[in-house]
């Protein structure tokens, strides 16, 4: 039986009529022989298949040249059995393993040729995707693998994919909550040397090289083309069997570099935008941008996607600096996994670093979600709302006593059109931009930028760790009471700081790590987080998913300065809990707020969340404490 090292080309209806579908470099291995398949220029003076022994080093057993066989098709079919063997293409601009390696040696040079079938843990057939019923049901924490494990005095893989499997690990995403984990970049990068990983050089990850390849340097043996592979899949099924989502980020808007890029080493330029005048453009801030409007750019990130379902049971996908895609490559693409499974939930970002070589108007920007159904986007209007703008890190937010409440609301309410929201008053749109809730994510803090900790610190000057922890939990009650689907920092339910770093996608472990002793020298800090979790999970009211349902369940409450306050109202989303209030408090003195009349049940309140209640409140006055919320709930009404 043939054993495909990659798979087939997406049909061609998922391309424009006029343009034919072609495959992307293909290995199609038997042990008699093995085809390779190459999507390159027509006029290529020459183009090679080269044979090696290994995955790094020595010289080519076996140069074949490949012939063209179709419009930018070129093929070669090598005699015997080349099962354990490396592989490269060569057009005289460098070897690579072509774009769409599936497998490949140290540090990515050459592809490898491995049986995939040996790679599946036990019982993999059997893995599925953890069930949820909507987007809003997900609670997602986005976390790096080396911040996350290699400060863990027990663990045994540190910073490797395989201490997601480790039970402490579980144990405790199990704990806390959460039910996504957001794993930053995961596949074959390339600021990490795989063979000098005593070194400890840090990336985060954005500098992709092979797409389709788990990440060597997250492995026990990068050496080894099948190890990455298999523990990779181990990771996914430990998390799965926890009931845990895997959401992979894919950076498909920029390589590493464009010299050196699989891309450029087997059609020049044809994936890259340029601009007017012939340079290449850089939207996305790191020196190049791919040009996702192109049909073959196009197919590469269908294909992409769908391997990553198909080969490793990927859950969702966020999209790094997603505007730079254009919209309908990205409907595409949610079409597509639509037919596979429309629960695997699919977000990015809504903006470019730069500006784009392609019309704005088409491009999937934040702006542009109402016309990408079943896409989400990141809101930074509630995330800069709350603690200050992206742009100045000495700059405060609603937590610091700026009047930020109605950018806050339109993040309660999923970034939708809601009657009590005055659009004008938003921070960064004048329009509503989502059309369902779940098209929002709701986030005070991701791996970019200043952690919560330290921008409270930067922008509060004198802030006490009291004070701190109080605005800390405070603003990701906004977060996790929103509409939106909540997001994350790994690490902040331990308090967790980068020393006040901004920008630390290089720095070492001492400033990325989790520092895991904070789990018992804050435990009211992970108890909170905890219980919040908890709280939205246990109360569908927060989380209708819907618009209209929102629309008619979602009542924001007249409030003095610095207080958001609003009410889910009978019964929303069938919760057991009538009538919900809640009231965000940034002052630094108690606040008086007029709520309807009613007998309630205290749940949340001065830094601390108790679902079974901690004391009554009755009549139509509720006093909140300084820098906190407040959560009320009745069952029935005066």
């Amino acid at each position: 039986m043939k054993i495909k090292l990659v798979f087939a080309s997406i049909l061609s209806m998922l391309l424009p009529q006029k343009v034919a579908a072609q495959p992307f470099q293909e290995v199609i291995y038997s042990p008699e022989k093995t085809v390779f398949t190459l999507f390159a220029p027509n006029d290529a003076k020459q183009v090679v298949v080269r044979i090696y022994d290994e995955g790094l080093g020595g010289k080519a057993k076996k140069s074949v040249k490949m012939k063209r066989i179709a419009n930018e098709q070129w093929q070669t079919t090598v005699k015997g059995d080349l099962m354990g063997k490396f592989y490269t293409f060569d057009m005289g601009l460098g070897e690579c393993p072509g774009v769409f390696a599936k497998a490949v040696g140290v540090n990515g040079k050459r592809g490898a040729i491995i049986d995939f079938s040996k790679t599946d843990p036990e019982g993999w057939n059997q893995d599925q995707h953890p069930v949820t019923k909507s987007p809003a049901d997900l609670v997602i924490y986005e976390m790096h693998h080396r911040d996350f494990s290699i400060n863990r005095k027990d663990a045994k893989y540190p910073g490797k994919f395989m201490a997601l499997t480790e039970p402490w690990a579980i144990s405790h995403l199990k704990e806390l909550g959460v039910n996504a984990i957001h794993i930053l970049p995961s596949y074959d990068y390339g600021s990490v040397d795989e063979t000098r990983l005593s070194d400890n050089k840090y990336n985060w990850g954005y500098d992709p090289v092979n797409y389709n390849v788990p990440e060597g340097g997250y492995s026990t043996d990068p050496y080894a083309p099948e190890v990455r592979i298999r523990e990779f899949k181990q990771m996914v099924k430990a998390l799965h069997e926890a009931g845990i989502r895997v959401i992979l980020d894919v950076v498909y808007n920029h390589t590493y570099d464009i010299e050196h890029s699989n891309f450029q080493r087997t059609y020049p330029d044809y994936y890259y935008r340029k601009t007017a005048d012939g340079q290449y453009s850089n939207g996305s801030g790191c020196g190049n941008e791919t040009a996702s409007d192109k049909p073959m750019m196009r197919q590469f990130m269908l294909e992409s996607v769908k391997y990553w379902i198909n080969e490793y049971h990927i859950d969702g996908f966020r999209f790094d600096l997603m505007g730079i895609h254009d919209i309908e490559t990205m409907n595409q693409i949610r079409a597509m996994v639509d037919a596979i499974d429309p629960t695997i939930y699919i977000y990015g970002e809504g903006w470019s670093a730069g500006t784009c070589a392609y019309p704005q108007e088409l491009l999937a920007m934040k702006a542009h979600i109402n016309q990408m159904p079943g896409i989400a986007a990141f809101s930074d209007e509630i995330r800069d709302a709350l603690r200050g703008p992206f742009s100045d890190d000495t700059v405060t937010g609603w937590i610091g006593g700026k009047d930020e409440t109605e950018s806050i609301k339109f993040g309660i309410a999923g970034a939708i059109q809601h009657p009590q929201i005055d659009m004008t008053k938003v921070n960064y749109s004048k329009a509503p931009w989502a059309l369902e809730p779940t098209q929002m994510i709701s986030y005070v803090s991701c791996h970019d930028d200043m952690c919560l900790v330290d921008r409270l610190k930067a922008s509060i000057p004198g802030i006490t760790e009291e004070e701190l922890i109080r605005l800390d939990l405070l603003a990701q009650t906004a977060v996790f009471t929103s509409q939106g689907v909540p997001f994350m920092l790994s690490g902040e339910e331990l308090l967790r700081d980068k020393k006040g770093v901004h920008n630390s996608f290089e720095s070492p472990d001492s400033i990325n790590q989790l520092d895991w002793s904070h789990k018992t020298k804050y435990p009211q800090v992970f108890a909170y987080y905890k219980n919040l979790i908890a709280l939205r999970k246990n109360h569908p009211a927060f989380r209708l998913g819907n618009a209209d349902l929102v629309r008619k369940h979602l009542e924001f409450l007249d409030a003095p300065a610095g207080i958001v306050a609003y009410r889910l109202k009978n019964y929303a989303g069938r919760d057991d809990w009538r009538d919900i209030i809640v009231i965000l408090n940034a002052n630094k003195a108690d606040v008086e707020v007029t709520i309807p009349n009613g007998d309630y049940t205290i749940v949340c309140s001065d830094g601390c969340i108790n679902e079974e209640g901690m004391g009554i409140l009755q009549g139509e006055k509720a006093v909140v404490s300084p820098q906190s919320a407040l959560i009320l709930h009745n069952t029935k009404l005066r």
